[in-house]
């Protein structure tokens, strides 16, 4: 009896022993599992990190820049001297593409080509000499008040040496019609020294010799490249910055950056007679406060129509020379233009 209570109590223990052993087996397993369960939420955070940084990059991104403006290559290259600038492009009308502006260009061109194919220089001359005198006697006044002063000027110096030995108050009577006679008649005699000292008496033919001559400047430089040499350039005088504005060939207000984006429109060899197609329009019809709207044969291709008169029939009333029946220019102009109706100038004094 007292063997089998003392295995009864035995057994019981290690019932006991039994029963415990799981339980503490669960009281360790559950901090190891407390442990896992606190990696596991650290380990969704760290991987939900990644995608958050994913969402998180394209705020870093920039926006995009904006386009630069469209600069024509050869907007400055094309004309020695006037270095590249990004506000040379032209700028087309809203919705205008650099291709259509440029197709519109030369369309225009076209158009008063065959309106104005006599189109020549307004200035007489027959020489080089001649011409740089004239187109620097030009200034502030019209081409048909030095041509009608011009010949008693060359008649008493023909040539670069008779006018730098001139007396200059008597080279001022003769200038005086043509406006600033005082400051002219200095430029001349100034230009017509250096040619003689420096050039051996002739009018050079290189753009950045002629810039370097007493009252001449790009404009007058192109003038005689262009009609005395045969060379291209382009002549920005009032009238030509004028209209290619209202064509909106450019924006710019510098004439050198105007010559630099109008000529980046135009082959080098079409410079030249745009000058003149350009001119002649602004002084017929394209006027500076009413041009003659009505009248233009460039109407459906020009941005500012409607800035003048449009009535047809009022619009024939502002047109000026021989669109007007008025006198051209020039005392001798070419036959070409004769030839078309324009009629010479009256020379100086005649009613």
């Amino acid at each position: 009896m007292k063997k089998s209570s003392a295995s009864k109590k035995t057994a019981s223990a290690k019932g006991a022993a039994a029963e415990k052993a799981p339980v503490e087996k669960a009281a360790a397993e559950k901090p190891a599992a407390k442990k896992a369960a606190a990696k596991k939420p650290a380990a969704k955070k760290t991987a939900g990190k990644k995608p958050a940084a994913k969402k998180a990059a394209p705020m870093k991104r920039q926006a995009p820049a904006k386009k630069p403006a469209v600069v024509p290559k050869k907007a400055a290259a094309a004309v020695k001297g006037v270095a590249p600038a990004k506000t040379v492009a032209a700028k087309p009308p809203r919705g205008e593409s650099r291709t259509a502006l440029v197709r519109r260009a030369r369309r225009i061109d076209r158009e008063l080509a065959e309106v104005y194919p006599y189109a020549h220089p307004e200035l007489d001359f027959e020489n080089p000499f001649q011409l740089v005198v004239a187109t620097v006697l030009s200034a502030q006044t019209t081409d048909l008040r030095v041509n009608q002063t011009t010949p008693a000027l060359f008649a008493k110096y023909p040539t670069p040496e008779d006018l730098a030995a001139a007396v200059p108050e008597e080279v001022e009577e003769i200038l005086r019609p043509t406006g600033f006679f005082r400051a002219k008649t200095k430029s001349v005699i100034g230009l017509s020294k250096a040619l003689a000292e420096d050039f051996g008496g002739e009018v050079p033919g290189r753009l950045e010799d002629l810039v370097k001559l007493p009252g001449v400047g790009r404009k007058t430089a192109f003038v005689v490249l262009g009609n005395a040499f045969g060379r291209p350039g382009i002549t920005v005088d009032t009238h030509f910055q004028r209209l290619v504005r209202r064509w909106r060939w450019t924006e710019e207000t510098d004439p050198d950056k105007i010559e630099a984006a109008v000529g980046a429109l135009f082959p080098k060899s079409d410079w030249t007679d745009l000058s003149h197609h350009v001119i002649w329009h602004g002084r017929r019809i394209c006027h500076a406060r009413k041009p003659a709207c009505g009248a233009c044969p460039i109407a459906p291709l020009c941005p500012a129509y409607g800035e003048g008169e449009t009535d047809p029939e009022k619009a024939k009333k502002l047109l000026k020379y021989e669109k007007g029946g008025l006198p051209g220019q020039r005392l001798k102009p070419p036959q070409s233009y004769l030839d078309a109706g324009g009629k010479p100038a009256p020379p100086l004094g005649a009613g």
